[in-house]
């Protein structure tokens, strides 16, 4: 029986990579040959698969969230750049427990996008996952030679708190845009403003209170009009857009300078070659943190199965909130979820959740190596 193990995180307590080879560590056994493709959809880990995919891996000392230099990831190869917010400026970069929606900026997703379009790649794929700003985009603009003043003329700092005070905008973005073509992977179909726009539905978990999002949606549609009268005719039909509202605004942005939105799933997918990978196996396993009824509805896992049919997927998750009588709508031939099998609480421990992983792939082994053939007592090869 030969397996493949794709899954995305376990977020907040497992990488793709560590749930991978947790699951693997179970399912060692003779008679099962396994393959591992962590898998990524446009969030935390994106660079991280574009890594396991062959691209080489670069480090640039970026702005994280708050300001603070860090040193933050992308990576490229001789076709493609992956830049992702998540590990740049997202919330992940926030000091522990302190999230600040209207100083947080997306400056650092924009300095590691310059460092990218150095390497002249022809396409650059943008994931907005996992952001903390809710600035409609004026870090990302700012670090690409956009320059935002206030009535007086001076320069202001790229954050949402400073967008009623956006007066003047001068300069272009860098003219090495003219020639990349510009992926945006991300799921988020919401518009950047209104009641389904950034600050309405994402604002909260960024720290936003009621009166602060509220605040948020109208400095944004106020910031929108400035850049319609300063060289961006096109920023409100842009606004309307699916999709502008992701990351709290920076899909607008990239949008403003010529990206496109495309699918992460489908993006990482292709780029890992996941269908030449199903092609060879006669199991997937996947999983992430939790699934849910959403879980079918466009995520990761849900267009993984798809392209899988008809080999079996097996799904695994720390928490399953999926009805056993939805599992095969979502292409799910079973689901283990972590949570049933311990009281304690697995996304707060990563040992846990490993120990688990790699009992319920010892599961799952068992469970399919009989219908394959695999002797049910065949013992486990000593480690060494």
């Amino acid at each position: 029986m030969h397996a493949l193990i794709a899954p995305d995180k376990f977020k907040g307590s497992l990488t793709a990579r560590q749930v991978a080879d947790g699951l693997a560590e179970g399912m060692r056994v003779p008679g099962v040959e396994i393959t591992t493709l962590p898998l990524a959809d446009g969030g935390d880990g994106s660079v991280d698969a574009a890594v396991s995919a062959g691209l080489r891996h670069e480090r640039v000392r970026v702005a994280a969230a708050l300001g603070d230099v860090h040193t933050a990831s992308y990576a490229h190869n001789a076709s493609t750049a992956v830049v992702e917010i998540a590990n740049t400026c997202g919330l992940s970069t926030l000091p522990a427990g302190h999230k600040d929606p209207l100083r947080a900026s997306s400056l650092g997703a924009g300095q590691v996008l310059r460092a990218a379009l150095r390497h002249r790649t022809p396409r650059v794929v943008l994931a907005l996952g996992g952001s903390a700003s809710s600035d409609a985009g004026v870090g990302l603009l700012s670090a690409l030679g956009v320059t935002f003043r206030d009535d007086a003329g001076h320069i202001l700092t790229p954050d949402a708190a400073s967008l009623p005070h956006i007066a003047r905008i001068e300069g272009r973005p860098l003219p090495e845009l003219d020639d990349v073509e510009l992926l945006i992977a991300g799921d988020v179909t919401n518009p950047l403003t209104g009641p389904d726009g950034a600050a309405h539905v994402y604002g909260p978990q960024k720290g936003a209170d009621a009166a602060t999002v509220q605040w948020l949606d109208t400095a944004v549609t106020e910031f929108v009009d400035v850049l319609s009268h300063n060289g961006f005719p096109a920023a409100p039909a842009i606004a309307a857009r699916a999709g502008a509202g992701a990351a709290g605004g920076a899909g607008f942005a990239a949008m403003l300078l010529g990206g496109r939105m495309v699918s992460g799933a489908d993006f990482f997918l292709d780029l890992l070659d996941f269908d030449t990978h199903r092609a060879a196996a006669d199991l997937v396993i996947t999983g992430e943190g939790r699934i849910d009824r959403q879980t079918a509805h466009g995520k990761l896992l849900s267009a993984l199965a798809a392209r899988a049919h008809p080999t079996p997927v097996v799904a695994v998750a720390g928490r399953n909130d999926l009805p056993r009588r939805e599992w095969a709508r979502a292409g799910f031939t079973a689901v283990h979820a972590l949570a049933d099998l311990t009281s304690s609480d697995t996304a707060a421990d990563p040992v846990l959740t490993t120990q688990l992983l790699t009992q319920v792939g010892r599961d799952i082994a068992r469970e399919h190596g009989r219908s394959a053939g695999i002797p049910a007592d065949t013992e486990r090869p000593r480690s060494g």
